[in-house]
């Protein structure tokens, strides 16, 4: 195939639905740091031609828990390295349980901001295909929007965590499971030793 029959596909990462969508099928066995996004872009693609990479997610509470907000900084940092990568962060809003001294976090904004840059890129004609990485029926309007554009929107989706109408909306759609998903974690690399002197 010329690369002049090559489409452009954007890729739009639902950070929060992804990282839980892996935690179901792998429990803590296998890490989002080493997960690789670049590679996982080019898969959704196929023979296309990864134009954009967006992940949406927010930065945790440091004073909640330090050292996950420290490693989640670094991991923000190795997907920055990605080329074409576009890392938008959202709020996090801390919410009380009513009634009790509990307290749980909810990331805002995520999907409204997805919603608009799949949106506002395909009015740009920069790209012809989205690959959704989300199961979310809250992103139906969009894709009807990025389909009035003659854009084709992929729908890549957990199976605990799709909407029938979102695929049914989509030209296409892809159950992310273990056997597609294995081979982009990398073996963590091994902590250097410090001889002592």
């Amino acid at each position: 195939m010329g690369t002049f029959n090559m489409k452009r596909v954007a890729v739009f990462i639902d950070g929060n639905n992804f990282y839980f969508g892996l935690r179901k099928l792998y429990g803590k066995n296998r890490s989002l740091k080493n997960f690789d996004f670049q590679r996982f872009a080019q898969f959704l693609a196929g023979k296309d031609k990864v134009t954009a990479i967006y992940y949406y997610n927010a930065l945790l509470d440091i004073e909640h828990n330090p050292e996950k907000y420290k490693s989640q900084k670094e991991f923000f940092e190795k997907l920055k390295q990605i080329p074409n990568f576009h890392l938008v962060l959202c709020k996090l809003l801390k919410r009380n349980i009513t009634g009790t001294n509990k307290f749980y976090y909810i990331i805002k904004e995520d999907d409204i901001n997805m919603a608009v840059d799949m949106v506002e890129n395909a009015c740009d004609d920069h790209f012809d295909v989205a690959a959704l990485v989300s199961g979310d029926g809250d992103f139906v309007p969009a894709v009807r929007s990025v389909k009035k554009k003659n854009k084709s929107v992929r729908n890549i989706y957990f199976k605990n965590s799709s909407s029938r109408n979102l695929k049914n909306f989509c030209d296409e759609s892809l159950e992310l499971t273990k056997e597609n998903l294995n081979g982009f974690f990398e073996s963590p690399k091994p902590k250097q030793r410090q001889d002592k002197k």
